[in-house]
């Protein structure tokens, strides 16, 4: 169910499935990358429902979420913080993607406390962005799109997925998709994310071409006592093209908490 929320008088829309949600139950919150919405996770929320209780989030800007989006990912962050209270999400392990583990990554640096776990999917320390892109997405959106979509996914899984990827993307404001993908450019946490000390499971997909899997080995390496899983036969967006070899590896991590 999409719900949504006030946080600092903005409406942030959420899914749940708070009919569902037992005490004895661990919080999954899911976070998008650029661009997107709840829908990137729709092989997560309608396959792990009965094992955990999940929120998956919209950023501000983002699918029925009000607001305008960020530029940096620390602002990000204090919105995830607050539609988590707002919610009334207790200890969540945090699950994002791209920017998502970006935020997550930066969740766990700043408020850790707050958190269970962690859980960065196709992210990176630094994602720095080319800047014909970024000039790209302000001038003339949709080639920029098309061509992520069609590298952001394996090969193989171009057919079922890259249609729904572009249109995705271009329901989303081109100057929100440019805040996102500069986010991501200013990001740099490879000093800080070694005080993490929260249990993290890293995962990527081994035809990843746009974090490629060096990067999540490096928050594996950057982060003691982490786990690092790499899926075969898929691309960025893992989670939708090898939804159920992501779904055993991240139901084994949160039931092992």
């Amino acid at each position: 169910m999409l719900e949504t929320r006030k946080v600092r008088g903005i409406d942030i829309a959420c899914w749940t499935n708070r009919a569902e949600w037992k005490p004895e139950k661990r919080f999954v919150v899911f976070v998008h990358g650029s661009g997107g919405d709840h829908t990137n996770w729709v092989y997560q929320y309608s396959h792990l429902g009965k094992d955990f209780n999940i929120a998956v989030l919209e950023l501000p800007g983002h699918g029925a979420s009000g607001g305008k989006g960020e530029a940096d990912v620390p602002s990000y962050v204090e919105w995830v913080k607050d539609a988590i209270a707002a919610f009334e999400v207790s200890k969540p392990v945090v699950v994002g993607h791209s920017l998502g583990a970006a935020i997550a990554l930066t969740f766990a640096i700043r408020h850790g406390e707050l958190l269970s776990g962690v859980v960065p999917v196709g992210g990176g320390l630094k994602m720095p962005v080319n800047p014909a892109i970024l000039e790209g997405l302000r001038k003339d959106p949709l080639p920029i799109i098309e061509m992520a979509a069609k590298i952001s996914v394996a090969k193989s899984n171009r057919e079922r997925f890259s249609a729904l990827l572009v249109k995705g993307l271009s329901s989303a404001k081109a100057e929100v998709i440019h805040g996102d993908f500069s986010a991501c450019d200013r990001l740099d946490i490879v000093e800080a994310v070694k005080a993490v000390r929260l249990p993290t499971l890293v995962i990527c997909g081994d035809e990843d071409k746009m974090t490629p899997p060096s990067l999540s080995e490096e928050i594996h390496r950057s982060i003691p006592g982490s786990r690092l899983v790499i899926i075969p036969g898929a691309g960025h967006f893992v989670m939708m093209e090898q939804a159920e070899a992501f779904n055993e590896a991240l139901r084994s991590f949160v039931t092992a908490l």
